[in-house]
Order: C-alpha cells, then structure tokens, then sequence
C-alpha cells in the first residue's frame, strides 16, 4: 500500500534547504550568516504549513538565532552530570543559547516507539453500518396474537 506524502515539494524544499546550509558550512566555516538564512528559511516554511520536522533535524537547529549547530563550528558539545544523569549540553556559539539532552542509552523518542505508528493503533469503527432508527420491542400480548393467526 503505498500512500502519497501530502507536501511533497514542501518537504523536499525544506530538506533542500537543510543541505544547502551543511554544504555552505563546510566549504566556508566562516559563511554562518547565509547558513542561517537557509534555516530561518527552513523553520518559516514548516512552520506555515504546519509540517512536522524530524527530532534529529531541530536538534541541530538554534531556536534562538536559527543557526546550524555544527560541534566545533557554531556550537560547542559537552557533556556534564547532574544530579546522577549524564547529559549533553548544546551551546551556540552565535547567540549563547543551550540545549540539554538526556544521555540515557534506553531512552527511544516517541516517533521511534511502536505505539506512535498507526498499524500498531487498534483498530476502531468510526461507522459501523446503517442503521435505522431503534426497534420498538414486541408487548408479548402482540406476540402471542401472531402466533396463534398464523
């Protein structure tokens, strides 16, 4: 069963624009002022067509200044416990922003669990039929009466 993705051009822009900011990056470390152009870009097009972008994708997005977050190019990566949790710290070299993630090894997003797919959802009847209105219940005195008439 093979089902048409709605957006199609949408989502090939938006990952044309993803790798045009890595490509621009890597050629020219320096060029961080169009490579956040093309992610300011990316984020304002998912964000009027409501689409939803990969996990993996926002991660290596600034929120702030919209900036690629590249380790040792436009953000630094360190990790650090707390409290007993081992995590990654993200920081921004442009703006100072930071993200932290959990290092847990066993931890799975929600899109990568098996509840979040719809094959596993059980299955509900959203319209089970026609139906017409109730049936009125037979007095057992009309029952009886039929019966005995035929």
């Amino acid at each position: 069963m093979s089902s048409q993705i709605k957006d199609k051009e949408a989502f090939q822009r938006l990952n044309f624009l993803y790798q045009a900011a890595h490509c621009v990056l890597a050629q020219n470390p320096e060029n961080v002022e169009l490579a956040r152009f093309y992610c300011h870009t990316e984020r304002m097009i998912s964000q009027r067509l409501v689409l939803r972008q990969d996990p993996s994708i926002k991660r290596t997005i600034c929120k702030r200044c919209s900036s690629l977050l590249l380790p040792g190019v436009t953000s630094t990566v360190r990790q650090k416990k707390h409290h007993g949790q081992r995590r990654t710290v993200v920081r921004c070299l442009s703006c100072g922003h930071t993200k932290r993630f959990l290092n847990n090894p066993n931890y799975k997003l929600w899109c990568d669990q098996p509840q979040a797919l719809l094959e596993n959802q059980p299955k509900t009847d959203k319209n089970p039929g026609p139906q017409g209105p109730p049936k009125k219940k037979e007095s057992s005195k009309d029952s009886s009466e039929g019966k005995a008439t035929s």
